[in-house]
């Protein structure tokens, strides 16, 4: 390129000479090319000589490529030490993946609806501040967990209100996690062992179960109550048996279950309380005198942060817990298993790393290789809890606004109430609504699946309540009436009725008034002429 640099406008400018190098954003051109105005990157102080021109608010952007002499160029914008180098890199990165989410993302967020428009059950809910950590973080390259996966379990356990709040890869891995951890060794006779029962439900998300089964342990399936679709706490004294150790259940669609009730059975007991709350962050519980955010009732509380969820990191999740055994119990199972709790990247956190003896092992191995549970490697990347704390920030509006999609929805729906069950909120409980559930009055699963196909076909996003009946799926075909690997208590009937004669639909942010209402008319047709 001789003497000259090739720039373009909005693109970062380049100039390396000797030891410096100049950078900075074209923000304009001028038309004959002689003329450049830019936006410098670093404060003054990092700037060794030049001219630095004054910041710029509004941008004129042209597509030509325009030659400037190098020399001009670093007149106008100054040389920057290198020692700051990978600063400026990182900023103009961040510049350019601005310009990228006003340019590509923000324009399909702020277009008007039409009617036509597909209206999706859930979706992502964000702005520049998930872009720009995303970049940030991905700069460092750190990619494991880093600083910003110690903001977010920091910043959510403080909002939650509890000890300990850890991230995972997901929320089913959240779930698996608080499962293991109640079958640590650590825990003596509260220990959950092979062929202890678990009380749950059948109409909930396969994950809330599967660590039972796939350690060996029984779940004992109640059925739910048909206003709330939660569960039915008259069934939990016939569910006890004397394998009892846990009771671990989902707060359904965001609407709490009656902690009060089942925090009261497992209190009697002296049973384990697990909270699957991926559906109800957010979500309050008015109990021993106080609301509290579900998923800090019971021992163990798990988030799941999948896009459709209340917040998202795009895959991840969350477990917490108020107990300090139990969270570095569940940091062992998280973590390989390993006995250690050093961070990543750090050793000797307890300051005597070559210094103990535990199990077999030779006194003095090393305590980072040391194992005391069978774990996995659950861990979330950086980038990810990147995405995290900025969506972290937006917690409180995003429940309030699902909150008030809900509460339009419902009332725009009052006129088709002799066609569905319109869901209602647990006593003594403020939901953190995930989705709307629509239940047919008289049992139909022909006219459930023609008004379900009929929405569809208007662009009208639908979903089934998970399982419905999860002991009727082909993956309980093999062990299927075998009460050593699972029980049934009752006959399940609310279940079975939800699974041939509901489904949901969004109440997410992404929804404004124009298309929950048209989302609600759309609904009041198909249903009408389903009749």
């Amino acid at each position: 390129m001789g003497n000259d640099v090739q720039v373009a406008a909005a693109d970062a400018v380049e100039y390396k000479k000797n030891s410096t190098v100049s950078l900075g954003v074209v923000l304009s051109v001028s038309h004959d090319g002689s003329e450049l105005d830019i936006a410098p990157l670093l404060p003054d102080e990092l700037i060794e000589d030049g001219e630095l021109l004054p910041k710029t608010t509004e941008t004129t952007k042209t597509r030509r490529t325009v030659t400037i002499d190098r020399a001009h160029v670093t007149r106008r914008i100054g040389a920057v030490k290198q020692s700051v180098v990978g600063q400026l890199w990182n900023e103009a990165a961040k510049y350019a993946a601005l310009q990228h989410y006003k340019n590509v993302h923000y324009p399909k967020q702020t277009k008007p609806f039409k009617e036509g428009d597909r209206l999706s059950y859930a979706g992502r809910v964000f702005d520049e501040r998930e872009v720009l950590n995303l970049v940030d973080a991905s700069l460092e390259f750190w990619l494991t967990t880093g600083r910003y996966s110690d903001q977010f379990e920091e910043r959510f356990a403080k909002f939650l209100g509890v000890r300990k709040a850890l991230l995972v890869n997901s929320g089913s891995s959240a779930n698996l996690v608080a499962f293991m951890t109640l079958t640590s060794p650590r825990l003596k006779e509260r220990q959950i062992k092979r062929g202890d029962e678990v009380i749950t439900v059948a109409a909930g998300f396969p994950t809330t179960v599967a660590p039972a089964i796939q350690y060996g342990a029984v779940p004992v399936f109640v059925d739910v109550d048909p206003k709330t679709h939660n569960i039915d706490v008259s069934m939990l004294e016939a569910a006890r048996s004397d394998r009892t150790k846990a009771v671990m259940i989902a707060h359904a669609l965001g609407n709490p279950f009656d902690l009060a009730g089942v925090k009261a059975f497992c209190d009697k007991y002296n049973l384990w309380l697990v909270e699957d709350n991926c559906d109800a962050l957010g979500a309050e519980y008015f109990i021993d005198g106080s609301w509290k955010l579900t998923g800090t009732i019971g021992d163990i509380g798990t988030s799941s942060f999948y896009p459709p969820h209340h917040m998202t990191m795009g895959e991840g999740g969350a477990v917490y817990m108020k107990s300090p055994v139990l969270a570095k119990i569940a940091a062992s199972f998280r973590d390989w298993g390993r006995d250690c709790y050093c961070p990543a990247g750090v050793d000797n956190t307890c300051g005597k790393r070559f210094d103990w003896k535990l199990g077999e092992l030779p006194e003095g191995y090393d305590h980072k290789y040391i194992y005391s549970h069978f774990g996995f490697n659950l861990k979330v990347t950086d980038m990810q809890a990147a995405v995290g704390c900025a969506q972290l920030d937006k917690i409180v509006g995003f429940v309030e606004a699902r909150r008030k999609n809900f509460d339009l929805l419902k009332e725009s729906l009052r006129e088709v109430e002799d066609i569905f069950v319109l869901p209602e909120a647990t006593p003594n409980s403020r939901p953190s609504w995930f989705g709307f559930l629509l239940s047919l009055r008289e049992s139909s699963a022909e006219r459930r699946s023609k008004i379900v196909k009929g929405l569809e076909e208007r662009g009208i996003q639908t979903r089934m309540l998970f399982a419905g009946n999860y002991t009727r799926h082909p993956v309980f075909d093999e062990i299927r009436g075998d009460e050593s690997r699972y029980r049934i208590v009752g006959d399940l009937k609310n279940s079975d009725y939800i699974m041939s004669n509901a489904f949901w639909v969004g109440v997410y942010p992404g929804l404004t008034e124009p298309m929950i209402r048209h989302m609600a008319q759309t609904i009041c047709d198909v249903a009408r002429q389903c009749s």
